[in-house]
């Protein structure tokens, strides 16, 4: 896996993917939402997983899954040391995280979503900064599926929600608003409030 790594300068400087052996320009610079919550979503796992054995990446760390798919996700999660090297990651992450940009949206939904769930990532979030949703996607018997779609609700329409008769409340699923259970630990949530408030 040695010769995964570019070596060119001028290549380190620029954002790229490679996608089933294909180079994809990324923009040099992401929005600033996008930036931040990619930020809030890292800051999250890494206090949680401080002195545990997984180990969180932010934005910008390189993820060279094979030859031809070499990735930089906006978080994730590696719980198998020996796939981390100077250069970056060497083979699935635990937990991969992709924020969507006009350029990218496409990729992440669909070629490197089949990626990740090929090379074995055991849960894959796309996060949707214009909606502010995060869908969540599980490996169950090698095939992601969709474990749930989180909503961030601003604090008003929560109180509204909470001020519906409780035959309504009872047809709503509560488990989408609120906190992500993040399936490698048992007592891990992310907040949605901790990602997308204020943004």
């Amino acid at each position: 896996m040695e010769n995964l790594a570019y070596t060119d300068d001028e290549t380190q400087k620029q954002r790229i993917e490679t996608i089933d052996g294909v180079i994809v320009m990324m923009l040099p610079r992401p929005r600033l939402e996008h930036t931040v919550i990619s930020g809030r979503i890292f800051a999250e796992f890494d206090r949680y997983l401080r002195k545990k054995p997984c180990k969180a990446y932010p934005d910008g760390v390189d993820l060279f899954l094979d030859e031809k798919n070499h990735f930089i996700p906006d978080a994730m999660i590696v719980c198998d040391r020996n796939k981390i090297t100077k250069r970056g990651v060497v083979g699935a992450p635990d937990l991969a995280v992709e924020v969507l940009s006009q350029t990218t949206a496409m990729y992440d939904r669909t070629k490197k979503k089949d990626i990740y769930e090929k090379a074995g990532v055991k849960e894959y979030w796309i996060v949707d900064g214009w909606g502010k949703f995060i869908e969540v996607y599980i490996l169950t018997n090698g095939k992601f599926e969709l474990n749930n779609i989180y909503y961030y609700l601003p604090a008003e329409e929560k109180a509204q929600l909470q001020s519906l008769p409780e035959k309504e409340q009872a047809q709503i699923n509560k488990s989408a608003y609120g906190k992500i259970k993040v399936s490698l630990y048992d007592d891990l949530y992310i907040d949605l409030d901790d990602i997308f408030d204020d943004v």
